[in-house]
């Protein structure tokens, strides 16, 4: 009974947001030394601000930022999400941060029980989010019924780009994610919290703990095509430019 009783208040949980903003951004410098990673303009807008907009137009109500370098700047900047109609909550890491997961694990009492969708704050794309939304409900209701195989992450993955020509994840033909392959992951995805069940705050890589799951055939994903981009060196990041916004 009470199983069922986590299950449904899991089930009625709204769907909150993450994004992932602790990062140095080292091949950005001499930008970041002075501006977080993703607080980098783009266009003339923050590249986290994107994802902030994407957000509340899906209806996302509560959004938590994690942050480490020049924290501060992204809270003045970003302020309470009130100018988006939405909630900002922010998870401080201590200095150097603590990696993707560990990141994440310090976050869960911010996100709660339900499935939520992970962002990182450093990539650009004409992506919907919308995807991924449905798919966080789908995998809520999946664990509402209590299977033992419920999915635990949707991931979307996208063609590799020049730089990581040798890719991060296939995929099958039942869609799922396997641990190897020919394509990149988006930086875009669904988590559900068990996935670090048991798991403490720690300075902690999120890629070996989603390879375990796919070994478990409880990572589902899907190839979006269309503009995206890793803004990880200057060179991306002007080259992005040239696409978006097009000097006339």
């Amino acid at each position: 009974m009470s199983q069922n009783l986590e299950a449904s208040s899991r089930q009625n949980k709204p769907i909150k947001a993450m994004i992932l903003a602790a990062g140095r951004g080292n091949r950005l410098r001499p930008i970041t030394d002075t501006t977080p990673k993703p607080l980098v303009p783009l266009c003339g807008k923050p590249l986290i601000e994107y994802h902030i907009e994407k957000l509340a137009q899906l209806g996302v109500k509560e959004v938590v930022i994690n942050h480490a370098w020049l924290g501060e700047k992204i809270e003045q900047t970003l302020g309470d999400g009130s100018r988006w109609g939405l909630k900002i909550i922010y998870s401080a890491e201590p200095e150097g941060g603590l990696e993707t997961a560990g990141g994440i694990i310090n976050a869960l009492p911010l996100l709660e029980e339900a499935p939520f969708l992970l962002i990182n704050g450093d990539v650009y794309c004409e992506q919907s989010f919308t995807v991924l939304l449905n798919q966080a409900k789908q995998i809520q209701s999946e664990w509402q019924t209590d299977d033992p195989q419920a999915r635990l992450g949707h991931l979307l993955l996208v063609p590799s780009p020049e730089h990581n020509q040798k890719g991060d994840f296939g995929l099958s033909a039942t869609q799922q994610v396997i641990a190897e392959g020919e394509y990149t992951f988006a930086g875009l995805s669904v988590l559900s919290p068990a996935l670090f069940k048991g798991m403490q705050v720690d300075f902690i890589r999120l890629a070996p703990i989603l390879r375990q799951a796919m070994q478990e055939g409880r990572i589902s994903g899907e190839l979006e095509q269309g503009l995206w981009s890793d803004i990880g060196t200057i060179e991306r990041l002007q080259a992005t430019e040239l696409l978006v916004c097009p000097k006339q």
